[in-house]
């Protein structure tokens, strides 16, 4: 049998985005950027997003973000307009919650966008009225399905 000759398997490799956590220096947008939420993912690199200009553009994201950066519905990101297709858009970076805080708080965002931290908070709230939303059946009921 040969030897083994690598230092670890898929597991190691999943484990590398320590320095993640690290504070980073916030990147504003410069001209030929904007600033974008995400409205849905869409499969095969690419994601539909709302721009702040009011454009809804179809936005490729780049391979070096490729499954190593994860994109979800609601988050804010930084995409590269391009110059040919006012339409799409390529992803460039994506903001952390607390540096999309910090983006609406310089006037950067629009005061009516909606951070993805607020809607965990909703549903917490809406726990006492869940029970009005659910049928009880009895045993007979059930013995009857």
């Amino acid at each position: 049998m040969p030897k083994n000759k690598g230092k670890g398997g898929k597991n190691r490799k999943r484990g590398k985005n320590e320095a993640d956590d690290e504070k980073r220096e916030l990147i504003f947008k410069e001209d030929g950027q904007e600033y974008a939420q995400v409205l849905r993912m869409l499969g095969n690199g690419r994601c539909e997003c709302m721009c702040i200009d009011g454009n809804k553009r179809l936005c490729h994201i780049r391979g070096k973000m490729h499954k190593k950066v994860w994109i979800a519905a609601g988050d804010i990101i930084l995409v590269g307009l391009r110059d040919y297709q006012d339409d799409k858009a390529d992803v460039i970076l994506k903001y952390m919650s607390d540096e999309a805080r910090l983006l609406k708080a310089y006037g950067e965002l629009p005061e009516n966008t909606r951070l993805n931290e607020g809607i965990v908070g909703d549903l917490e709230e809406d726990d006492d009225n869940l029970a009005e939303d659910y049928v009880e059946f009895e045993d007979e009921d059930i013995d009857r399905i």
